[in-house]
C-alpha cells in the first residue's frame, strides 16, 4: 500500500502459490491499517498479467471486490513492467542504451517476456517465447540486454551472448507497484471494474482427470 510515492504497508508470503489462502487475509490487514490510520483509499492496483491463470483470476477478483465495496477506481499494472521497477530503482542497469527483458516462467523452456528501454518504452511487445540461443540475438547484437525474473533463471545456460546480463532475485512484488500505479492515476488510466479481465496471453487449458475402466466418452 502506498501514499504519496511511499510504501506505507506491505506483507508478503514466499511459500508458493497461496493466493487463495493468503490474499484475503493480507487484504483485511491492509484495509484495517488504513482505516485505523484514517488514510483514504483512492484506488486499487492489480497485477494484470501475463502469468498464472488461476493467480490472475484470484487477484483480479479480489481487486474488483474491494473496488465495489469501497467505491474506488481500479488500476491495472502489467506484470512484466512491474518486474522492471526494482531494477530501475536500484540503478542496477548503468548503460544508457541497455534494454530490459523481464521474464516470467511459463513452464518447460517457454517464458513470457517483453523488451523495454530504460524509460519503459516498449521495444518488443509481450509474447510467449521458447528460449533458444538465438531467440534474442537481434537485440543482443545491438548492445547490452538485462534479463531478470523467474523465467530468466532457466535461460542462463541457453543465452550465452556476451551482451547478455542476468539479474537475480527480481520478483513481481506488490510493494513495487506504486510508481506504475501512481502513473496510471496521474494519467487517469482507470479500468472498467465490471468488464476488466487480466491479460492471460495464452488460453486456459483444462485437464480432465482420467479414471481407469472408463471409456473416453465416459471421462467427464
Amino acid at each position: 500500500m502506498s501514499n504519496d510515492g511511499e510504501c506505507i504497508f506491505n506483507t508478503e508470503d514466499h511459500e508458493g502459490p497461496n493466493h487463495a489462502v493468503k490474499l484475503g487475509e493480507f487484504v483485511d490487514e491492509a484495509l484495517s491499517f488504513i482505516d485505523s490510520h484514517a488514510i483514504p483509499l483512492d484506488a486499487v492496483a492489480v497485477s494484470c498479467g501475463p502469468g498464472s491463470y488461476t493467480g490472475l483470476r484470484i487477484g483480479v477478483s479480489m481487486a474488483k471486490g474491494i473496488c465495489y465495496g469501497r467505491d474506488v477506481k481500479l488500476l491495472a499494472v502489467p506484470t512484466l513492467e512491474l518486474l522492471t521497477v526494482p531494477v530501475l530503482l536500484n540503478e542496477t542497469v548503468v548503460e544508457d542504451d541497455a534494454l530490459l527483458c523481464p521474464m516470467l516462467d511459463a513452464r518447460r523452456m517457454e517464458v513470457y517476456a517483453a523488451i523495454y528501454t530504460r524509460g519503459l518504452k516498449e521495444v518488443r511487445p509481450v509474447s510467449a517465447d521458447i528460449v533458444e540461443a538465438e531467440t534474442y540475438a537481434e537485440y543482443l547484437d545491438r548492445g547490452p540486454v538485462y534479463f531478470f525474473g523467474n523465467g530468466a533463471e532457466k535461460c542462463i545456460q541457453t543465452i550465452n551472448h556476451p551482451n547478455a546480463h542476468f539479474i537475480d532475485g527480481v520478483n513481481p512484488l506488490a510493494k513495487n507497484m506504486f510508481p506504475l500505479s501512481e502513473k496510471c492515476m496521474a494519467q487517469k488510466e482507470y479500468q472498467d471494474v465490471a468488464y476488466f479481465v487480466p491479460f492471460y496471453l495464452k488460453d486456459f487449458v483444462a485437464k480432465v482427470k482420467t479414471h481407469p475402466g472408463l471409456s473416453k466418452e465416459e471421462q467427464v
